[in-house]
């Protein structure tokens, strides 16, 4: 009698055994779009950490900075719509940028109540140089990439969340 608990106890050593030793089957995460780019980012993103830890930017700060670079003058809610981010927790991520001298809130001339953000010089000094960094980082995580597929691609993910 105890001879089958044993030989189920073989079997199911063996079934165990044969699924360590094949391939994950992932087909259906592999055909969607989002569990690409969720893995992608999880490849991407050690990288960014590891190279702007330099200028003690997160992607957050980062993406804020590259904005006001790009956009002076800006008020912090056309900034926070931009970047995903609620208007207190984008005050306080401002508050940090700011005590940091990377920018300056202005009182708009247009509406008093309102202010507009610009970079202070070590700011657009900062930026200049991060984004630098992120255009490289990306070339390297990306190096299986052509520079005709890197840039399908960010068009291809641009028609998912652009308007």
């Amino acid at each position: 009698m105890t001879t089958q608990p044993k030989k189920k106890k073989i079997e199911l050593i063996d079934a165990v055994q044969e699924a360590a030793e094949q391939p994950l089957d992932q087909r259906v995460l592999q055909d969607l779009v989002g569990y690409n780019c969720r893995r992608a980012y999880i490849r991407i993103m050690p990288l960014f950490e590891k190279r702007m830890a330099k200028y003690e930017l997160r992607p957050v700060d980062f993406s804020v900075l590259s904005l006001l670079k790009a956009n002076p003058n800006i008020n912090q809610k056309r900034l926070s719509a931009a970047v995903n981010v609620s208007p207190p927790n984008l005050a306080i991520l401002l508050d940090k940028l700011q005590d940091r001298g990377l920018l300056l809130r202005q009182r708009s001339p247009l509406d008093r109540r309102s202010q507009t953000l610009v970079l202070t010089p070590a700011g657009l000094s900062m930026c200049t140089k991060a984004e630098k960094t992120a255009s490289e980082l990306e070339v390297d995580a990306t190096a299986r990439l052509t520079d005709a597929e890197r840039a399908q691609l960010i068009e291809l993910l641009q028609k998912i969340y652009l308007e």
